[in-house]
């Protein structure tokens, strides 16, 4: 059985065990929907989700390349992407991934998130191809070899932006189609179904990436995610309808925020500041800017963590490791659905106990990993952590942002929120860039200097713990927060 077979097996059999789980579950009263609209439904929302997920491939296929990139030396001897260099790119790009649904969010609500999907993924293909081109030109010595060697930081950091830029369709795009898809009180299970998606976006990213690095070259790492993106923008054209009327069934009453409004929409700077002005919208934008922090402080640095480290702790050959991806896939996808599943099933559709919950699993996590970060434990605690944390992600951003937000403001409302993640994770990227420990190479290239010693990582667990505090409290606030539509009752 071929090495990529092999590993995508387990994720697939998590995939069908949870489809059953999922198709099982108890249906929701007064929605009853025919068969042929649901089945039309998951013909909408599978191929749209799989270009989100591939945006993700794009999009942390960064990291991936870090390790090739931090075992090249630059004219000074450092490695070509060091612990700073990486935290600066990435900075760069998720400031301009939050700030852009300033724009986005409103574009998206004004044209559609079939158009939104669209430009994401034609964007982000295209800036991943530059990517893969200057990649390619350092490797083998190509004509723009000197330019790329002496301003890496600087190109990559522009040709990041600009990739992020496009990637914040996304999130949006995914929202706003799925919005007039699905009744309010069955779209905890979609928040799931986002967790799921972003759990196979990071796993593609981290375990694909790799198998793209073991057996060709670096450039290969940004030239298959452009592929990819470049066929499902292809099938986006043909497939994804924005509402149920386009492909033919009666739009549905969704119960949510804007449920019931007719006439012209409002102008995006009056919903802006509707949104801004609307204390649970913004107390889920405060707790997923936390979010955004503890998400990627594990996913960006406990791998340069285990690399860094692995002459003293050993970790580079453990199980976590080796299967990064995998993991995160599994905890990403049994977090999103235990998250979708209890909030509809248990607590009546509200999203605040839930993210109430997970966010107490991640304090605790982090308090445990301070005194537990030198030891073995460390790779399969992240890994609970992360279960968490994409599960309140898929629950806010996928879920919580349609019902406040309501179909008509999703993209301004999901803009917020996930701008706000964006703008935590850009945070996480200062902190982290400042405070980690200095990766150094000597004369024959093997990682020397600070960052090989674990007590110089300290700061990286102690960081976590504040966010998780303010998240856990912020969540608590929300326990009983429900959207109030403008009018009651269902169809389908």
């Amino acid at each position: 059985m071929p090495d990529w077979l092999e590993e995508f097996l387990p994720i697939v059999i998590l995939l069908a065990a949870v489809a059953v789980v999922i198709a099982r579950l108890p249906k929701v009263e007064g929605l009853d929907y025919s068969a042929g609209f649901r089945r039309r439904r998951v013909f909408n929302w599978v191929p749209l989700g799989l270009t989100y997920a591939f945006l993700y491939m794009g999009r942390y296929n960064l990291k991936v390349s870090q390790s090739a990139f931090g075992g090249m030396q630059d004219a000074a001897g450092n490695p070509v992407m060091a612990n700073a260099d990486f935290a600066t790119i990435f900075l760069v790009g998720t400031v301009v991934y939050g700030i852009s649904f300033v724009l986005n969010g409103p574009l998206t609500d004004r044209f559609g998130g079939k158009r939104a999907i669209l430009l994401g993924a034609g964007g982000a293909a295209l800036a991943n191809l530059l990517m893969g081109l200057a990649t390619w030109s350092l490797v083998n010595h190509g004509p723009a070899h000197v330019i790329v060697a002496e301003h890496f930081v600087l190109l990559f950091s522009l040709l990041y932006a600009l990739n992020m830029y496009f990637q914040s369709f996304g999130a949006v795009a995914i929202v706003k189609v799925n919005a007039p898809w699905f009744n309010v009180r069955e779209r905890g299970v979609i928040g799931a179904v986002f967790g799921i998606l972003i759990s196979l976006g990071v796993y593609f990213a981290f375990d694909w990436s790799k198998l793209v690095l073991k057996h060709l070259s670096l450039e290969w790492v940004f030239l298959v995610p452009a592929c990819i993106l470049a066929v499902f923008w292809v099938i986006d054209v043909f497939v994804v309808k924005e509402r149920p009327s386009g492909a033919g069934f009666a739009d549905i009453d969704l119960g949510d925020a804007t449920s019931g409004e007719e006439g012209p929409p409002l102008k995006a700077v009056k919903v802006f500041k509707m949104m801004l002005r609307n204390p649970i919208i913004m107390t889920i934008a405060c707790i997923e800017f936390c979010s955004g922090f503890l998400r990627q402080a594990i996913m960006q640095w406990y791998q340069s963590f285990a690399r860094q480290t692995d002459a003293v702790l050993g970790l580079m050959d453990g199980f976590v490791n080796k299967n990064w991806g995998m993991l995160l896939c599994a905890a990403g996808i049994l977090g999103g659905v235990f998250a979708g599943v209890i909030s509809d099933h248990v607590f009546q559709s509200r999203r605040g106990p839930v993210a109430g919950i997970l966010y107490g699993i991640l304090l605790l996590g982090a308090i445990v990993l301070t005194f537990t970060y030198r030891t073995a434990i460390v790779g399969w605690l992240v890994v609970a952590m992360s279960l968490a944390v994409i599960g309140v992600h898929g629950m806010l951003s996928g879920t919580a942002s349609m019902d406040f937000g309501g179909s008509r403001n999703a993209g301004i409302a999901v803009g917020i929120i996930d701008g706000f993640v964006y703008l935590g994770t850009g945070f996480m990227s200062l902190v982290y860039g400042v405070l980690l420990p200095k990766d150094q190479l000597d004369a024959a290239g093997r990682l020397t200097g600070p960052a090989t010693n674990p007590d110089n990582w300290l700061v990286w667990p102690l960081a976590m713990i504040p966010m998780a505090v303010i998240g856990f409290v912020l969540a608590l606030l929300l326990w009983n927060a429900k959207p109030r539509p403008k009018t009651t009752g269902g169809s389908g």
